[in-house]
């Protein structure tokens, strides 16, 4: 259902940036499962460019039964523009849920004037999958733009207006990153450090993509996807508590 939007966005990076692959730990890049009454596929990529330190996108084939595209790009230390979050979920035919954002790293008045309010216009144009869905598992008002889409849909929309919406959404975001101006100082790019390394951590404690990849590929599989490839510079919990 997704691989449209895999394909675009593909596309519009080879377009738009000098890629170099990313290493992905060994055993992680792609696995199988034949566990429940639908066989699941997982395959990722990773890329980094001078603008973007990592550009991380991951699709999981489940058949009927699941129909994952989860990406995140993260800009490279010297800016400190948003991370565009991306996460579109479908559950056999009549279950589709869809987020895409510009993950804000800080929050201030100043910071949402220069890299969301820009949003403002698309969001309006996608109003219908603006539907103000509670967030149970993250807080609204962290790593979440104002802006962002997140809507329970049908097939049909997905195909064509949410297809839309991330077209116009992913133009917008290659607007601002060229736009973007260099941060210079090694104070303020260790505040972006900081705020990325954070978004990790934050990202990984909470994430319920977890428990799927463990009913798909077992738990060791998913502790290892989760803090070594997803969100790399998050410590795990246990090794926090030493």
């Amino acid at each position: 259902m997704y691989r449209p939007f895999l394909e675009h966005l593909e596309t519009s990076l080879k377009e738009k940036f000098e890629l170099q692959p990313r290493d992905i730990p060994k055993g992680l890049e792609c696995q199988i499962s034949e566990r429940g009454r639908h066989p699941a596929s997982i395959q990722s990529w990773c890329y980094q460019s001078p603008e973007l330190r990592k550009i991380r996108y991951t699709y999981i084939d489940a058949g009927k039964g699941a129909q994952i595209f989860n990406s995140v790009l993260y800009p490279s230390h010297c800016y400190d523009v948003p991370l565009l979050g991306i996460d579109f979920l479908s559950f056999g035919k009549v279950k589709n849920l869809i987020v895409l954002d510009f993950q804000p790293l800080f929050q201030d008045e100043a910071y949402e004037a220069k890299y969301l309010m820009p949003l403002k216009e698309l969001r309006d144009n996608y109003a219908e999958l603006a539907q103000g869905l509670e967030m149970k598992f993250y807080d609204a008002n962290q790593y979440f733009s104002k802006y962002l889409l997140f809507a329970k849909t049908d097939t049909e929309t997905v195909s064509t207006r949410v297809l839309a919406a991330f077209k116009d959404y992913l133009d917008l975001y290659w607007k601002i990153l060229a736009e973007a101006t260099p941060l210079t100082t090694e104070q303020e790019i260790a505040r972006v450090r900081k705020a990325q390394i954070d978004y990790d951590q934050y990202s990984a404690e909470r994430d319920p993509a977890h428990g799927l990849f463990s009913s798909y590929f077992g738990s060791e599989w998913a502790d290892r996807f989760l803090y070594e490839f997803l969100f790399e510079d998050a410590a795990p919990l246990a090794v926090q508590a030493h």
